[in-house]
């Protein structure tokens, strides 16, 4: 994708509007090695149907034959020299061929439920782990535009619809195409003219579900998103609800989930109530047509065949035609919830396959390769990046040493966050190069370049579990010594030990049993453990206090000692030892040195300097005029 074609979440929507046929799609790309217990499945559920048309027209044949002795005893599809002679053996046999369906019938369906159901669920299963593992590798400006209650909307909401259909209303839609088929091959059997009669519903049905389907489609792309904004209002405010009770705004935030909350029951209720017209008009349309099949058959039996019809019809024939007409009202009235059930699974499969489909850009090139036992150079040329069109970064050139510690400052906005993104190739650039140890890093397997590099951002996220568990995470066979080495050097030992479990102390969920301060130790400990050649802190003290301040700063001090490391700081004290110092503004690079260097040069740095010093009377007129402009168009997401 390329940088003028920026992610949003219209243009994500759009590519979800392309999907074309996604249940077929989404059928071709999943479930191959279970395809065996799908073809199981549908090949029961055409078993099952068929058997329960049996008994209907054994009866028929028992009433005209062995009841009434108006026909010859004689079954469809049945030789003549298997049937019994004499009329009690033809009784039983009859007896016994209807207990042979009903308990096939019961074992099909318990052979159709089983098959189906496990097929169902191993779809389910590889559907949600391949949308799980693709959104892992979509480009950042995907989570930048997505909100996390709409992703697990699909993981979770859509997945489990699919299955659902793919459980009960695929198997459904199987059989009543096998009853709509078998009843009308028995029924033209039997008497062609009167099987008219009966089926003139089908196709009129068939008008009726095509008009459904057209209305119930937007609607129910309609429902899904609405499902998505709802978790995703329910995933904000359950995440932010310290802010909401300090603020005191429950009950503000309550209006606005009563509000998407709304907008889904409504939405909602408009599906439902094309349901309650669709369903009701299918049960009308069977009923007349059995009410039909009675008057002509009844008509016909009493005075003969009635208007241009002509021939006999026994009483058997029309018990076997009111008998199947029966049983079509319940199926057909059903057809609403396969199509209920349809147009839900495909509304959630086109959410899926949106996110299936979506280009990456960043990712390893035909011929990349893997860099390995990393000294940890690295270089910017002429580097340029921007967002359509809008520089965010120009002209950046960096040349870094094996081991040097290089500090990034610089007002808020000016791309200081994004060089380092580029670095870790979480962007591309478009023009220049970024260069590790010589190597482009476009040229090299992206998990070959990120194990080379560590990570420790403003706030980084611990996961549920407990205090080793996350620092071993990324290292899983790391041993509890090199666990504990790891945190001494973090300086997060005494802590730990202090904890009430010490190392196996919970730590919450993202480490709400932790303070700031003890969480960001945690996570300089994970990557330390990890071993990389080239460490990057991002603003790693600026939401510490003092003392905190102080021994993470010793922890970056001892990790630079033997590395390639690279600091972003608002507090320019975290960066005064540092053997370079980039100044940048505005996405440029203004002034580079050491900090005493860049003190005599009484620059943009001096001044910065002067205002963490306390020295507000220094600075002259147009650096806080800068400042001023600055904060007021200042845009978080290009620092």
């Amino acid at each position: 994708m390329s940088t003028d074609q920026q992610l949003d979440v219209e243009y994500i929507r759009e590519y979800r509007e392309k999907v074309e046929r996604p249940l077929w799609q989404l059928f071709q790309r999943y479930g191959h090695g279970s395809r065996r217990w799908f073809v199981l499945g549908i090949l029961a559920s055409i078993g099952t149907r068929f058997a329960s048309l049996v008994p209907p027209v054994l009866l028929g044949v028992a009433i005209d034959a062995i009841f009434r002795d108006d026909q010859p005893f004689n079954l469809p599809g049945v030789p003549q020299t298997w049937l019994p002679g004499d009329t009690m053996g033809q009784f039983w046999f009859l007896i016994g061929l209807m207990a042979v369906a009903m308990v096939g019938q019961a074992l099909l369906n318990f052979v159709r439920m089983s098959s189906l159901n496990l097929f169902s669920h191993r779809v389910k299963h590889e559907v949600r782990t391949a949308t799980y593992q693709r959104m892992q590798r979509l480009d950042m400006e995907f989570f930048n535009e997505v909100q996390t209650g709409e992703l697990m909307s699909i993981l979770s909401n859509d997945t489990n619809r699919l299955e659902r259909f793919l459980d009960n209303m695929f198997g459904e839609s199987i059989q009543l195409s096998v009853l709509i088929v078998g009843i009308s091959v028995v029924l033209f059997w039997f008497n062609p003219q009167l099987a008219l009669v009966t089926l003139v519903v089908v196709p009129v049905a068939g008008v009726f579900t095509y008009w459904f389907m057209r209305l119930a489609e937007e609607r129910y792309t309609d429902i899904r998103q609405s499902v998505g904004d709802l978790n995703s209002r329910l995933e904000n405010n359950l995440n932010g609800i310290q802010v909401i009770k300090a603020a005191n705004t429950e009950d503000y935030e309550d209006e606005r989930v009563r509000d998407h909350s709304y907008t889904y029951f409504r939405l909602d209720w408009l599906a439902l109530r094309l349901n309650f017209i669709y369903r009701p008009g299918l049960q009308a349309l069977t009923s007349l047509s059995f009410i039909a099949t009675f008057v002509v058959g009844g008509v016909w039996i009493l005075e003969g065949p009635p208007g241009p019809l002509t021939g006999d019809l026994t009483v058997g024939t029309l018990v076997i035609f009111l008998l199947l007409t029966q049983r079509l009202v319940d199926p057909l009235a059903q057809m609403s919830n396969i199509i209920d059930r349809y147009e839900d699974a495909r509304a959630s499969t086109k959410r899926i396959l949106g996110i299936m489909n979506l280009p990456v850009s960043i990712q390893d090139s035909e011929d990349a390769t893997e860099i390995t036992a990393i000294d940890g150079s690295v270089s910017f040329e002429n580097v340029t990046f921007g967002y359509d069109e809008q520089d965010v970064l120009s002209d950046i050139d960096i040349d870094v040493e094996p081991g040097e510690t290089v500090g990034l400052v610089g007002p808020t906005g000016a791309g200081k966050t994004t060089v380092l993104k580029l670095l870790l190739r979480l962007y591309d650039t478009n023009e220049g190069a970024v260069r590790v140890d010589g190597h482009d890093v476009r040229d090299v397997t992206l998990s070959s370049l990120r194990d080379a590099m560590g990570y420790v951002g403003q706030e980084n996220f611990l996961f549920d579990g407990t205090v080793a568990e996350n620092i071993a995470y990324g290292s899983f066979d790391a041993g509890r010594d090199e666990v504990m080495e790891a945190a001494r050097r973090a300086q997060a030992h005494a802590f730990i030990e202090n904890l009430p479990e010490g190392y196996e102390t919970e730590v919450g969920e993202r480490g709400v049993k932790l303070s700031g301060g003890q969480r960001q130790r945690v996570a300089i400990a994970r990557t330390l453990l990890q071993e990389p050649a080239i460490m990057i802190f991002d603003e790693a003290t600026s939401a510490v206090d003092t003392e905190t301040e102080m021994l993470i700063q010793r922890s970056i001090d001892d990790i630079a000692a033997d590395r390639t490391t690279f600091v972003i700081a608002h507090r320019l004290s975290t960066v005064r030892d540092a053997d370079t110092i980039l100044v940048l503004e505005d996405g440029e690079i203004v002034e580079r040195g050491t900090h005493d260097d860049l003190l005599a040069a009484d620059g943009l740095y001096a001044n910065l300097w002067r205002v963490q010093a306390g020295e507000i009377g220094r600075l002259p007129d147009d650096f806080v005029e800068q400042a001023s402009r600055r904060v007021a168009q200042q845009n978080v997401e290009t620092d």
